[in-house]
């Protein structure tokens, strides 16, 4: 039996590079956005509640939580690098042997994971500045929610591998459905069954088994792209895959690193505070998933250019992938002000918690423009075979664009500084990555054409 074309076929080479990082951003941000959607309806529910410390456990355990979800990210990028390279050199035997390693180590990587998170998760909250009521609500999220992570993880990398082969509508599918079958049970379970924020955790679970069912039905049913998991095959394999994934997850880590020391910073100004930092955390990623998803989105495309040595078309993807971020931040900034009040009400805000998420909204949202620029530059570095350039943007922004900024802005103005200096961190960095980007990708097209002249 044939297999599917689009496993054969490495369609980002031809036709228009824009059309492409369109396409596939809009449905990759459909499926991601409708994820972190769902992250927000377990706020808002909870917010219903009106206890202040549900909400700050939420911004607590978010910071945990996103760190398995960075791990997966990370695999997930060599996952879907690896493909898209071997199919834009014609070698798809090579990339299902790459995408069945990739999935099995993915999930073996998280399930050490999940025991590591499990045991240390209280340790790690006291580190945040968790205490109290707000601690222990954290814990039981985290707790409830642990056996999910490896069902995440393997999700996470099917839909890597569809979108490595082209297929952005499938891996759109296994996004959407943990987020519609999450929202289907938030309400059951923390209403219905009286679970409050263990029933939140609980949808979560529901949701990431159905979409890992769904994510290895497409890859190993439809496209046939997922052979027998042997332990010799991830021992061939490991090594291609690590020199991608490592440094990938240590970029994707760079962001709860950052996260969490933002959340440290905010702490000492009360539960209001953290509370707040908790709902910018959520709105963030609804309104900006198309920003979210344009690494996953521009780096396969990137990747089967840069296999079937196109360098012109890599540039140009670079380019549009830079075009869509600016003019998408600039509407979603605009709508995010004028909505700035209803947003804040919406969760049940009061006091400073109001203050911050409606200071966020009129002058931090726009810094995210700078943010797109960085996920667009991390996905030319990890497909031109230049990873380590991502995790050394993306600590330094971790680090030096975010530590002495959120101090500065801590000791002159209070949680509005520390938004302030986190977001003028972010605008510096992501122009250098932007930089560097370009670079990169000029010096690609230039070697191949030194080479092509002494041939």
């Amino acid at each position: 039996m044939s297999r599917p074309a689009s496993t054969t076929q490495a369609r980002f080479v031809t036709g228009s590079t824009l059309r492409h990082v369109t396409i596939m951003t809009l449905t990759g941000a459909l499926g991601l956005m409708s994820m972190f959607l769902v992250n927000l309806a377990d706020l808002f529910f909870l917010s219903m509640l009106q206890v202040t410390e549900v909400t700050a456990a939420i911004g607590y355990a978010g910071t945990i939580v996103f760190s398995n979800l960075s791990v997966s990210l990370g695999t997930g990028i060599a996952a879907a690098a690896l493909v898209a390279r071997n199919l834009g050199s014609g070698q798809p035997d090579r990339a299902r042997e790459f995408a069945t390693s990739a999935l099995m180590f993915s999930m073996l990587l998280s399930g050490a994971i999940t025991i590591a998170i499990a045991i240390g998760s209280g340790s790690i909250l006291d580190l945040l500045g968790a205490h109290g009521e707000a601690k222990r609500l954290a814990q039981l999220f985290i707790w409830t929610l642990t056996p999910g992570y490896i069902l995440i993880s393997g999700a996470v990398c099917c839909s890597f591998i569809l979108r490595g082969l082209g297929d952005a509508k499938r891996a759109m599918y296994i996004t959407l459905s943990s987020a519609i079958i999450t929202a289907i049970f938030d309400p059951i379970f923390i209403f219905g069954f009286g679970w409050g924020i263990q029933g939140a955790a609980a949808a979560n679970v529901m949701g990431y088994l159905v979409s890992f069912g769904i994510g290895i039905h497409g890859v190993s049913k439809v496209h046939g792209f997922i052979n027998p998991m042997r332990l010799g095959g991830l021992r061939r394999d490991l090594p291609a895959i690590w020199a991608i994934a490592f440094p990938a997850i240590l970029t994707q880590l760079a962001t709860p690193f950052a996260n969490a020391y933002v959340t440290y910073e905010v702490a000492p100004f009360g539960d209001e505070a953290v509370a707040a930092s908790a709902i910018i955390g959520r709105v963030i990623p609804v309104a900006f998933g198309m920003i979210f998803s344009l690494s996953g989105s521009v780096g396969p495309i990137i990747g089967q250019n840069f296999g079937a040595r196109k360098f012109d078309r890599v540039k140009q993807t670079l380019t549009d992938g830079l075009l869509f971020s600016a003019v998408y931040t600039i509407i979603t900034s605009i709508i995010l002000f004028v909505f700035r009040h209803q947003i804040a009400e919406a969760f049940n805000a009061s006091g400073r918690t109001v203050d911050l998420v409606v200071f966020f909204c009129t002058f931090i949202a726009i810094s995210w423009a700078f943010a797109g620029g960085q996920f667009v530059s991390n996905a030319a570095f990890n497909n031109l075979g230049r990873p380590n350039l991502s995790t050394l943007f993306n600590w330094a922004k971790a680090t030096l664009g975010t530590i002495p900024f959120a101090m500065a802005g801590a000791h002159f103005a209070g949680p509005e500084g520390i938004l302030a200096g986190t977001g003028l961190g972010s605008v510096i960095f992501g122009i250098a990555s932007v930089v560097a980007a370009y670079r990169i990708a000029g010096q690609s097209g230039r070697g191949e054409a030194a080479s092509g002249a002494g041939r």
